[in-house]
């Protein structure tokens, strides 16, 4: 048995998954944490970073052992994901310039409209470039000072191996990517130097972390990356590293065109496969998969998080009187209770923004709960509207690609916690896109999985085998799936639901204020 390994960094979580041959998880790990609010810009600090992928390592090895009885010995393939986009910029002495700006931070607008003018092509303002040119607008004194630029999966991938390099769907969020020569696009690197000339000692092809496609040569760990990780384990192979949108599709066989998934969790995102051109709209990204076809992406900063708010502060009243209650099944029981909701939760309205949301453009966000005088306020009705919530910023986005660009949805697969317990967000979902939506049972733990499958098909694959075969030949051939679509009803309580929802998105930009 040959042994992979995913381990991604996300929001609220860093979680790795070792699978064997047959893509079964054998032992997992994870370790918990929360960005920062500090001088403006949403952060974690580098030595939580360090400190976070270290003890999760370490709780994947226990967890291991606690099972099987020995020490794991071996690892063959390993892979790193991450949170994308974001700005770690570092000297030549691998010194953090400035503390990281992670994707969630909203500070970079100037840059965002100045570089999507210039490029005729939509760099959103959580893209690298982005916080790159707006440090410049702002002159910020650590410019001249930046050796390499990189991401989070980016950074962890070159302290356990000492390359500068990330997965073509990574890079795809740092910089436009050409999808014929399969690396950053030529033409606008060349636009961006002569924007940028005089102002910066270097060229940007001179910072930007190298790219490779899923497969390509692997690297190796170093004595210093064993090291970082405290491990005894030699000769690990790395892919390269992918993002978080990359691992989730993956995870869920996403990667052929006119394919899709929606990943949910602290942010929540839809990803189409297509070979069609699109137009320009800040609302729609364009990245690619791991292998660098191109992927239309609806990306939303915000969904899970005023979810979890409300189901912690459940939690304290039940502790309160004395009740113990397992986090997870509480999470459970109030996703089935908001089952028995009103179709448009009946008069309550919520805006899950904890950070700025471009899609309805707005920079900075504020959780709201509005309800009519009118409205039944009961906890199955609460629970709707929060999850109704989670998804309808989404939904603003794809009506985009499905009304304006007339992209066909066929079907879409979720994953990611917002889909842990079984059927309700997904029959929620089913309703926004008003097409089917399917789960598979690896679907919880979607991101570490598609990265440890990611690690899995450097060692394993064929000669000539893409990736899209050995995803369809190997690694899903006997996965159970679970298809569900939402009843004509369900759709046009979506539907009532978004149009109070955008309604009130008036009384959210006055709440910002």
């Amino acid at each position: 048995m040959k042994y992979s390994l995913g381990l991604e960094l996300g929001s609220t979580r860093i979680k790795a998954v070792l699978i064997d041959d047959n893509f079964k998880i054998i032992a997992q790990g994870d370790y918990a944490w929360e960005n920062k609010l500090v001088n403006g810009y949403w952060t974690y600090d580098l030595n939580d970073i360090h400190a976070g992928v270290k003890t999760c390592f370490k709780n994947l090895l226990a967890n291991y052992k606690k099972v099987y009885h020995h020490d794991l010995n071996k690892i063959d393939a390993m892979g790193i994901s991450g949170m994308m986009h974001g700005y770690l910029a570092f000297d030549k002495n691998d010194k953090l310039l400035v503390p990281f700006r992670t994707w969630r931070n909203t500070t970079t607008g100037e840059a965002s409209e100045k570089l999507t003018k210039l490029f005729k092509f939509n760099i959103p303002q959580r893209w690298s470039i982005a916080h790159l040119y707006q440090a410049i607008l702002n002159k910020e004194k650590h410019i001249n000072q930046i050796a390499y630029i990189t991401t989070l999966a980016g950074y962890i991938h070159y302290r356990l191996t000492n390359k500068h390099e990330v997965g073509i769907g990574e890079a795809s969020g740092i910089f436009p990517i050409d999808s014929k020569t399969l690396t950053y696009d030529q033409k606008m690197i060349d636009k961006f130097n002569n924007l940028i000339k005089g102002k910066v000692k270097w060229k940007l092809l001179d910072v930007l972390p190298k790219v490779k496609v899923a497969g390509e040569a692997p690297a190796t760990i170093t004595t210093e990356g064993m090291k970082f990780i405290n491990t005894n384990i030699k000769n690990i192979k790395l892919c390269p590293c992918e993002g978080d949108a990359g691992t989730g599709m993956v995870a869920t066989n996403s990667i052929k065109i006119n394919t899709g998934n929606v990943s949910a969790g602290t942010s929540d995102f839809a990803m189409i496969v297509t070979n069609k051109k699109l137009g320009v709209h800040q609302e729609i990204d364009m990245v690619t998969t791991p292998t660098g076809n191109p992927v239309a992406m609806v990306h939303c900063n915000n969904c899970t998080s005023d979810i979890n708010a409300w189901v912690n502060l459940f939690s304290e009243v039940l502790k309160l009187n004395g009740v113990k209650v397992d986090q997870g099944k509480l999470f459970t029981k109030l996703f089935n209770e908001s089952l028995k909701g009103d179709k448009d939760a009946s008069g309550l309205t919520s805006f899950n923004y904890y950070s700025g949301e471009g899609i309805t453009k707005l920079d900075k966000g504020k959780p709201l709960l509005i309800r009519e005088p009118d409205a039944k306020f009961n906890l199955a009705n609460f629970m709707k509207m929060n999850i109704l919530s989670s998804l309808a910023t989404l939904k603003i986005g794809l009506d985009i690609l499905t009304k304006q660009e007339k992209v066909t949805i066929n079907n879409i697969y979720g994953h990611g916690g917002l889909f842990k317990t079984p059927k309700v967000a997904q029959e929620i979902l089913s309703a926004a896109i008003n097409a089917p939506v399917s789960v598979l049972s690896s679907a919880g733990e979607g991101g570490p999985y598609g990265m440890a499958i990611l690690a899995s098909y450097l060692i394993n694959k064929g000669k000539k085998e893409s990736l899209e075969d050995y995803l369809t030949k190997k690694v899903f051939k006997n996965v159970k799936v679970v298809t569900i679509k939402a009843k004509p009803a369900d759709v046009t309580g979506f539907n009532k639901y978004l149009n109070r929802y955008q309604k009130y998105l008036a009384v959210e930009k006055e709440a910002i204020k």
